[in-house]
């Protein structure tokens, strides 16, 4: 089964550079405390490893 990233917005990304809001919004992240899930590939790794300090990551398995 494919791992999967749950991934929540635990920080405002007002304040920050424009990139890592940018990272935070194409990461599906609109709102404080929101969450999305995204698989987990060196993609989405390195866009979760920009914004560390805004968000938390929990890895789950996938559903089929």
């Amino acid at each position: 089964m494919p791992k999967m990233l749950k991934i929540t917005l635990v920080k405002s990304p007002i304040g920050y550079s424009w990139d890592q809001k940018d990272t935070v919004k194409r990461l599906g992240l609109r709102k404080l405390n929101k969450t999305v899930i995204k698989p987990d590939n060196p993609q989405i790794r390195g866009m979760v490893r920009k914004v560390r300090h805004l968000v938390k990551v929990e890895e789950i398995e996938a559903e089929e």
